[in-house]
């Protein structure tokens, strides 16, 4: 069997600074419907075009008084005002309120002209057109004015801010549609290996079911990219490059798993070269040291390696901050926090970085790594710990850095991530 080298392995900083470097934020953008943009980033700066709300409301159920009319109320003595009317949210009164008049008026109903204040139903007493008010009202109380919510010019949404639930119920009540956005970055995901069956097919000895398209298409939706699966493809050179040249025009990064290693069917290190300028191939990390990537005129491609795991693994730390700076995501991928140790003996690896996955239970972290090649050593995993070359073990009850994934991934930060 025939074996090829790695190249340099670069410390797992580097790697990850030399793709970052390559990764090229995007230009395009797009025109989404407001409702359909909650984690989108937005392109443009937003602001209020007018005052919302453009009149002056009733902020309580109840009635609307002069204030005038009112200062002599007493509870010995009531103020006797005429209601005249109602309106609810979606009309007007439609003439000016007069001396001695009153108009039940809805949360959020406009106010008729001439009142300037509002007593709430449960605070008088009603017989038939008639109210008693047992206190003053003052100018003002339970309304609000033009410009109450956002006055205008207010700026709603900045230019790269991603867009939370608060920030689309700003634009909607300001009456905007939509919202222009950054593109999301698509991400094609090409698995390469004889062994590898499509979940579904029929199993057959000596294949396997490809999963790295399910991990990484999430790992890749969590970063606001769009993920594009591909079949697997066959251990023959051609047939790799010429799916990955085909994925590239339509692609703004390439994910390429498996074959990444330097075996006699390990032929990412021989075409990636082909496609444009190598990056790297080897990182001095474990697991995942067969990782590589390489330049396409302005696209990244990165050889993964195959193993479920190392591929999962390396995800979170290269694919998820390449992808959410392709997008313009703000902010890093994960939010550092110390944790304790809660079972078992975190070993480092000599000469090499060691990225440990991590649950976290009641505020205590642990590992259930037991090698690359089995997904399950990352289920439950909501981020990471890198342990660098030579360090000595982690035991029980000691603290260490953890990375801890964003949400959906991982808990961020806050108190979930941190001692218990």
């Amino acid at each position: 069997m025939e074996m090829h080298a790695f190249g340099e392995l670069l410390p797992m900083e580097e790697a990850q600074r030399r793709m970052l470097v390559a990764a090229r934020p995007l230009s395009r953008t797009e025109q989404v419907p407001v409702t359909e943009a909650f984690g989108r980033v937005a392109a443009r700066a937003v602001s209020a075009p007018r005052d919302v709300p453009s009149f002056t409301r009733a902020t309580w159920d109840g009635y609307a008084v002069r204030s005038a009319d009112t200062r002599s109320a007493r509870r010995s003595r009531a103020v006797r005002l005429r209601v005249v009317g109602e309106v609810f949210a979606e009309g007007r009164f439609p003439r000016p309120l007069c001396a001695g008049e009153a108009v039940a008026v809805a949360t959020g109903a406009a106010m008729p002209r001439g009142a300037d204040g509002v007593i709430i139903f449960e605070d008088v007493e009603r017989t038939g057109p008639w109210v008693d008010v047992p206190h003053p009202v003052r100018v003002g109380d339970r309304m609000a004015p033009p410009g109450d919510d956002f006055p205008r010019g207010t700026s709603l949404v900045a230019a790269g801010e991603e867009l939370t639930p608060a920030a689309m119920g700003a634009l909607a009540a300001c009456g905007f549609a939509t919202v222009r956005c950054y593109a999301r970055p698509v991400v094609s995901i090409i698995p390469n290996g004889n062994e590898l069956l499509v979940p579904g097919a029929r199993p057959r000895p000596g294949s396997i079911y490809e999963s790295n398209n399910v991990t990484l298409s999430a790992v890749v939706s969590a970063a606001g990219g769009t993920p594009r699966v591909f079949p697997p493809v066959p251990d023959d050179p051609r047939q790799i490059e010429a799916a990955l040249r085909a994925a590239l025009p339509t692609s703004d990064v390439v994910l390429a798993t498996g074959g990444s290693s330097v075996g006699e069917r390990d032929h990412l290190p021989r075409v990636l070269p082909r496609l444009g300028r190598l990056l790297f191939h080897g990182i001095a990390v474990r697991p995942g040291k067969p990782t590589l990537a390489a330049v396409a005129g302005r696209k990244l491609v990165i050889g993964l390696p195959g193993h479920p795991s190392s591929c999962l693994a390396n995800s979170y730390w290269i694919v998820l901050p390449v992808v959410r700076k392709i997008g313009r995501r703000p902010g890093p991928a994960w939010v550092d926090a110390p944790v304790r140790l809660g079972r078992g003996v975190l070993a480092p690896t000599p000469e090499l970085a060691t990225v440990i996955p991590l649950t976290l239970r009641h505020g205590r972290a642990y590992s259930a790594y037991h090698g690359s090649s089995s997904i399950s050593s990352m289920v439950g995993a909501r981020g990471f710990a890198v342990l660098p070359p030579g360090r000595r073990s982690v035991h029980p009850g000691e603290s260490l850095q953890a990375h801890w994934l964003l949400p959906p991934l991982g808990p961020g930060g806050g108190p979930l991530a941190g001692n218990g």
